[in-house]
């Protein structure tokens, strides 16, 4: 069924460019295309106040790096706010909690997001304090700018938005969808190089086949990600 409205998801950022071929393409291309998803860049520079439209500036306390502002991003999410309402503003920091399925599924029904993109050394800690609604982080590592990891979570939405893929099954059978990761999967040719497929696939006995899948996920979940298998193995 097609939502009422899009998504909408308002990205704030420093380096647009990041992100102009990524929302206009693949997935979350379509589904601009066809109005699932409403997806816009703010370039924070264009919320500068001085001629050379500095957004930074060097950290009270020393050290080395530099820290965006409050007055760029106030301006710019004060701007938005005054035009629409958001469920979420969300940072993308490494500090945040770590990007998980159950987030993605939950965020996908909202209405409307923004989402906030570090960069530098960080952002001025009274942002985070006065207009940041949730933290993620998509891992325990650092990037340059949090446009990247705003990718990752806008795509991470949008496919679950429904009539964005095709086949909305696809999507329920996917990895931690349902807590485990997905079964090995296969296509013809049936025989490759003397690599066949596995007999069940090709029996026809769906029944067969989902139980083959569910143990297949288990083995696979239980070598790769023992951690998700919390209750798992005693699922009917």
């Amino acid at each position: 069924m097609t939502p009422e409205a899009p998504i909408r998801i308002d990205i704030v950022c420093v380096v647009p460019q990041i992100l102009e071929s990524f929302i206009s393409t693949s997935i979350v291309g379509r589904a601009r295309q066809k109005g699932l998803a409403s997806i816009t860049l703010h370039n924070l520079h264009d919320y500068a106040t001085d001629a050379f439209r500095h957004i930074d500036d060097t950290p009270y306390g020393g050290g080395a790096g530099m820290v965006i502002q409050c007055d760029p991003v106030f301006r710019c999410i004060e701007a938005l706010t005054a035009q629409h309402d958001y469920d979420e503003i969300i940072f993308l920091c490494p500090e945040g909690h770590v990007l998980d399925q159950k987030t993605c599924n939950d965020l996908s029904i909202k209405r409307s997001i923004i989402l906030l993109c570090g960069h530098y050394k960080g952002i001025d800690q009274r942002i985070r304090d006065l207009l940041v609604t949730r933290e993620i982080s998509v891992g325990d590592y650092v990037l340059t700018g949090g446009e990247i990891a705003a990718a990752v979570l806008t795509d991470a939405i949008v496919r679950l938005v429904p009539g964005v893929v095709g086949d909305a099954e696809s999507v329920l059978e996917d990895s931690f969808m349902n807590g485990l990761l997905d079964a090995p999967l296969y296509t013809k040719p049936a025989d490759f190089r003397g690599h066949k497929v596995p007999d069940v696939l090709l029996s026809g006995n769906h029944a067969m086949i989902r139980q083959w899948r569910k143990e297949q996920a288990l083995e696979r979940t239980r070598l790769r990600r023992p951690d998700l298998l919390s209750g798992q193995e005693d699922t009917p």
